[in-house]
């Protein structure tokens, strides 16, 4: 038996990158940091960032491109993916990413600047990738979850975006 999962919590560094392929999918490069927080021999606190790279596709990418910004904090549930090439000197270049099955923003609404404004005060539940909003506003927020199985478009959603 194997597995390969990652499940990781962090702050996006940088702006996401939006990509539209020819045959019409998005694919986004989210810039994650996660850090660590420890006290050394001399009781002093330090800190590791390590930073990932996570690439996200069709409607991940697109909850990227509406709601994910710069210093957002996100959960990204994934896996491990490493690939390699040869640049233009002939070098063979390694990468590590980490490919997104499922992205959910954290904190509150207001804290992730690509976050659309609440236009109806008494919303109905809507369904987006297979979550389920609530009718009653909640005093925290979340973007919903997008399992990689429910990507497929019939064309009979009746989102407002």
């Amino acid at each position: 038996m194997a597995l390969n999962k990652v499940l990781l919590i962090g702050n996006v560094g940088k702006d996401p990158e939006i990509r539209h392929l020819q045959g019409g999918a998005a694919v986004a490069t989210i810039t994650l940091a996660t850090s660590e927080r420890y006290k050394d021999r001399n009781g002093e606190t330090r800190e590791i960032t390590e930073w990932h790279t996570v690439i996200a596709w069709r409607q991940l990418a697109e909850l990227a491109e509406n709601y994910i910004r710069k210093g957002s904090q996100i959960y990204v549930e994934g896996r491990i993916r490493s690939r390699s090439w040869d640049d233009q000197n002939g070098q063979k270049r390694y990468v590590t990413e980490i490919q997104a099955d499922a992205i959910q923003l954290l904190g509150r609404r207001g804290d992730n600047a690509g976050a659309a404004p609440q236009q109806n005060p008494h919303p109905q539940p809507q369904s987006y990738g297979g979550y389920s909003a609530p009718a009653q506003p909640q005093q925290q927020q979340t973007t919903p979850i997008v399992n990689p199985a429910d990507l497929t478009d019939d064309g009979t959603d009746d989102l407002p975006f």
